[in-house]
């Protein structure tokens, strides 16, 4: 269920330039003979790092009564990242450009589908939970190989099969923290964007889960109290943006303080809704900076134990100016948060 990312995708993407290295030329590909566990182990033996992944689906938020348009994020970060400068800065050997999960067949199903209609909302709800089974077979393989994922696009539904993978291989559930300005706890009334993290924690994948940036007005009573009753946290937009009881800085430091409780793998979240003005499934406007996203998830990063990185909901459609606008912005967004977290970890020591 994966579609492996070739040569000429790549040319596709890249754009040459007489005496410019491209990102993308100069990134590990997989090799077509090998399994995807054999590609995997050997990219972690020749001092690999990190697997670029993509999910170009937008099956979570219609499922969520929401909006298409998170499809196009995985297409729109590698339009700008591949096409970024290569130099000494950044040693692209260590990123695997593995590809994206086949789930073409799921989006044309669901395609036909409203969501306003109970019968057909609640089979787009079915079709996202075949989308789960497939995101987590890909990126368990990830996981055990001791890479770090770093997975783009689609809506933050995948944030289910991810915290799965990682529990089962780690053995433990696993610490979140998300910058969202939804918790994503909404009830278990079957598969969606809106519950990834509610169905984690009901299955036991979810340890500590603190949610960054979340607006108080933009989550349900229900939500709230579901997510209390699990033992979240929650650093509020207002908190931090109106009140000013707490500055940005601070509440990551409250982040990250709690999601290192205990010995656990910790998980980075970021739905692009909590950007002010991003192209997203459920575009805000009142939401925090480019630059303090960036700086969430590169001081996550940081820590040892951070194990990966989800980018969801990015939908260049949603762009007020249109498509080609949604497309550039996106890619340019989600190439920083990636470069970010890539820096992030370039601070640890290396692993002996």
């Amino acid at each position: 269920m994966l579609q492996r990312f070739t040569v000429s995708d790549l040319n596709n993407y890249c754009i040459g330039r007489s005496g410019e290295d491209r990102l993308g030329s100069q990134l590990t590909l997989p090799q077509s003979e090998r399994t995807t566990a054999e590609l995997l182990a050997a990219h972690k033996a020749a001092g690999g790092q990190f697997v670029l992944l993509g999910i170009a689906e937008c099956i979570g938020p219609l499922a969520n009564m929401g909006n298409p348009g998170a499809e196009l994020g995985w297409h729109a970060f590698l339009q700008r990242f591949l096409n970024l400068q290569h130099n000494d800065h950044l040693n692209a050997s260590r990123i695997l450009l593995l590809g994206q999960i086949a789930c073409s067949d799921l989006q044309q199903r669901a395609a036909t589908l409203s969501n306003q209609n109970p019968e057909q909302l609640q089979e787009l709800r079915q079709l996202c939970v075949e989308l789960d089974q497939r995101v987590y077979q890909q990126v368990r393989l990830i996981f055990k190989a001791g890479l770090y994922p770093l997975v783009i696009g689609g809506g933050h539904n995948n944030a289910l099969p991810l915290l799965q993978a990682l529990a089962e291989v780690s053995g433990h559930p696993v610490n979140c923290a998300n910058l969202d300005p939804h918790a994503d706890f909404r009830p278990l009334e079957g598969r969606h964007s809106g519950n990834g993290f509610s169905y984690a924690s009901a299955a036991g994948y979810l340890g500590h889960y603190t949610v960054l940036g979340l607006d108080l007005q933009k989550n349900s009573a229900t939500s709230l109290a579901l997510l209390q009753q699990a033992g979240g946290n929650y650093l509020s937009y207002q908190q931090i943006a109106v009140r000013q009881e707490l500055s940005y800085q601070q509440a990551v430091d409250k982040a990250i303080e709690h999601c290192c409780q205990g010995a656990a793998d910790i998980a980075i979240e970021l739905d692009t809704d909590s950007i002010q003005s991003m192209p997203a499934s459920a575009l805000n406007y009142t939401g925090l900076t480019v630059e303090q996203a960036a700086q969430f998830v590169f001081q996550l990063a940081t820590l040892p134990r951070a194990r990966y990185l989800h980018l969801a909901e990015a939908a260049p459609a949603c762009h007020p100016a249109g498509v080609a606008a949604g497309i550039s912005q996106c890619g340019q967004v989600l190439s920083a948060l990636v470069l970010a977290f890539i820096a992030g970890k370039a601070l640890q020591p290396p692993e002996i």
